[in-house]
């Protein structure tokens, strides 16, 4: 399963951005969308979009926090890093710094894939593609715009 990851458009994105996710079996948005409108696009392009609210989104329709299991690895998304992890997590995916990340704590991978459109500390901008293949997380490659 191959699941684009995506995070702080805040109303915008990269033109090509959209059919390069085309391919993708799901995708992910980690917040800070700003107006839904800017997800239409990406909602028409057939995968599965899931969407956490960020602390610059008004849409109450969307949840803070979201659990998904995906081919026997469980997950948990949210915008701003969470300070506890449930349990049985084995990957918590984020947003809020505008600065990719990649790091295990304490047995649980932790996984940002930067800001699409405004980067932070010298960052350039990204979105990545992440793989589950048989109960494990096989890869995460940051892509740049």
């Amino acid at each position: 399963m191959r699941i684009a990851v995506l995070s702080d458009t805040h109303d915008r994105y990269p033109p090509s951005l959209p059919e390069r996710l085309r391919e993708a079996d799901e995708i992910w948005h980690l917040g800070d969308v700003c107006d839904p409108e800017t997800l239409v696009e990406f909602e028409q392009l057939g995968p599965p979009l899931h969407v956490v609210r960020g602390n610059c989104d008004g849409y109450a329709g969307w949840p803070l926090a979201l659990g998904l299991e995906r081919e026997g690895v469980k997950f948990f998304l949210s915008h701003i890093p969470p300070e506890g992890v449930p349990a049985g997590v084995q990957v918590v995916l984020h947003g809020h710094t505008h600065v990719p990340r990649d790091e295990t704590l304490a047995g649980v991978r932790w996984l940002n894939p930067g800001c699409i459109t405004r980067p932070n500390a010298g960052a350039a901008a990204s979105f990545a593609w992440l793989t589950v293949e048989r109960g494990r997380l096989t890869r995460w490659e940051l892509m740049r715009p």
